[in-house]
């Protein structure tokens, strides 16, 4: 069961992962000197702002990943990279620390998955460009055939995928491949009612809202940092502001994020600090309240249709693009260099995903720990001084923590990686030197 000269594929979906798995299906089938036929499914418009072309992402993605994608000849423009992150300032209920980037090459940039938060249509032309446009764009440069078209109906003719839209005809592929964001139920329906018993991931609700600055109000309480927030306020998780040229995002995780949350978080005295002055809460800002995986999904892939990004597995919290990357890449290579059967996914396929599985579990562990911080303030003190010490040392010294912390937050590294930095020697005798009462003062 395998792609040959002339073979068709249908992509649904038309984000990251399905741009990816066409642009990496394309260039294989290239060099083998094979010709592919890609149609991709995708009616959102990712060039309109507000709501119509966006993914419902922070929009955060890593400098080594930007550094990838151009390895594949993927260059990102300066009009798709708006801002770049040189550091986080991690702020908790009594103080703040900075942890800046380790190294050059380990900064992060931000960017719009769509055309752009709701209102920013009246600042035609906009300075910026849509990631998910550019990346599609380059996939139909790269020989795909985007259709604007949702898809109605997923079922089988003699073992082949068919894809049905509305008042148009069916149309059946060598491949099916689902790259659906985990918000488009609708779309996840259709591949749980076909016959490879796929169920969609775990999920939790997020918030994320596209804050107007303006730019000279970005740079003075934001600068080139993202300021993050371990607050002690009940159900919250993790809160961060990034800058983005004239507005910043804010993404808030948690359990039950509802209403009280937020004004707790923007009452907060450190997140006023962060925002200019007099600043309140707009009536309706561009914001929603999207799906993040955090679990797996069940048999992401059959015979002749496999399932990418985060409609399979993704990196817990962070690095979804950077998940999807990955995915892609593997799903060209088994495809084509293996087969489309689903023994082929599995044994080739699948265990990215798995590996991606696997680290995720030990990430919930490392994210519990955050109940430690929460419960014992002296713990948190002595972090604070921990990653304000690590700051002082003299360059080249290593600086556990803070590295642990930066690429939990970047989605620069694995969990397993992370937990390596944070079990050293090093970190653990700086914390237990600092947790006698009376050693973890500022000075």
């Amino acid at each position: 069961m395998k792609l040959a000269n002339g073979s068709t594929v249908a992509i649904v979906g038309g984000g990251p992962g399905g741009t990816l798995s066409a642009i990496f299906l394309l260039d294989l089938a290239r060099q083998l000197r094979l010709q592919l036929s890609i149609d991709i499914y995708e009616p959102k418009r990712y060039n309109c702002t507000g709501p119509t072309g966006c993914n419902m992402c922070g929009g955060v993605i890593s400098e080594s990943l930007i550094q990838m994608l151009a390895a594949e000849g993927i260059l990102l423009p300066n009009s798709v990279v708006i801002d770049t992150i040189n550091a986080y300032i991690l702020h908790t209920d009594q103080e703040s620390a900075r942890i800046d980037a380790p190294r050059q090459e380990m900064r992060i940039a931000t960017i719009f998955r769509g055309a752009g938060p709701k209102g920013s249509e009246h600042q035609l032309p906009l300075p910026w460009q849509s990631f998910d446009q550019f990346l599609l764009q380059m996939a139909i440069a790269n020989g795909a055939r985007h259709l604007p078209y949702a898809v109605t109906e997923l079922s089988r003719e003699q073992g082949f995928p068919v894809v049905s839209c509305a008042n148009q005809p069916p149309q059946r592929y060598d491949l099916l491949v689902g790259a659906v964001g985990i918000n488009q139920k609708k779309s996840l329906q259709l591949f749980e009612a076909l016959d490879f018993a796929y169920q969609r991931p775990q999920t939790t609700r997020a918030y994320v809202a596209e804050l107007y600055y303006g730019a000279e109000q970005v740079q003075q309480h934001l600068g080139h940092a993202m300021h993050v927030f371990l607050l002690n306020i009940p159900h919250l998780k993790f809160a961060a502001i990034t800058p983005k040229g004239h507005y910043a995002t804010l993404v808030i995780l948690g359990d039950h994020i509802d209403q009280e949350v937020i004004e707790q978080f923007f009452a907060a005295p450190e997140v006023k600090k962060c925002l200019p002055q007099g600043w309140e809460i707009p009536v309706q800002p561009c914001h929603c309240q999207p799906s993040i995986v955090v679990g797996p999904a069940s048999n992401p892939f059959g015979d002749r249709v496999v399932m990418v990004g985060d409609a399979s597995v993704s990196r817990l919290y962070k690095d979804g693009i950077g998940s999807a990357y990955r995915m892609a890449k593997r799903l060209a290579y088994t495809a084509l260099a293996h087969g489309v059967a689903a023994s082929d996914f599995k044994k080739h396929y699948w265990p990215v995903c798995r590996s991606l599985l696997w680290d995720n579990r030990l990430g919930h562990l490392l994210f519990a720990c955050d109940n430690l911080f929460r419960f014992f303030p002296l713990l948190r003190q002595a972090m604070m001084a921990v990653l304000r010490r690590e700051r002082c040392q003299a360059e080249g010294n290593a600086c556990p923590l803070s590295s642990a912390f930066w690429n939990t937050f970047t989605g620069s590294a694995t969990y397993m990686h992370i937990a390596g930095e944070l079990l050293q020697w090093k970190t653990l005798w700086n914390l237990l030197s600092l947790l006698r009462p009376g050693r973890n003062s500022h000075h």
